[in-house]
């Protein structure tokens, strides 16, 4: 049986440590900080952590659609670029291969229909 991404990453714990320094870095940001300034910041560590767990293999997701979370927010691909590369620099950040963050990449990649301009 193959290891899904979520095990290899090392759990939830370790996913929410990698969704710690993905906010860091995005909230220092000002081309994407703008989208989190009215956010209780504790409620979306816990939300992302729970999403990227279930995007990876871990637990079910009970969240919000990403069409449904992201409407109004108007996100245009340079924002999305800018949050993906914070991803990756965040999951480097902890060590995670690179072949590991390009799959992770992919998936994330495969919402961006979902994300962009609602």
């Amino acid at each position: 049986m193959e290891t899904s991404l979520y095990e290899k990453l090392g759990g939830k714990e370790a996913i929410g440590k990698v969704v710690e320094e993905f906010y860091k870095r995005i909230t220092a940001d000002e081309s994407v900080n703008h989208f989190f300034r009215d956010t209780d910041m504790a409620k979306q560590l816990r939300h992302q952590t729970a999403f990227i767990s279930y995007a990876l293999g871990g637990a079910p997701y009970t969240g919000k659609s990403m069409a449904a979370a992201h409407t109004g927010l108007n996100l245009q691909p340079e924002h999305f670029d800018s949050i993906v590369n914070h991803l990756q620099a965040s999951l480097a950040h902890f060590g995670v291969t690179e072949d590991d963050i390009r799959q992770i990449t992919e998936k994330v990649g495969s919402l961006k229909g979902d994300i962009l301009y609602k």
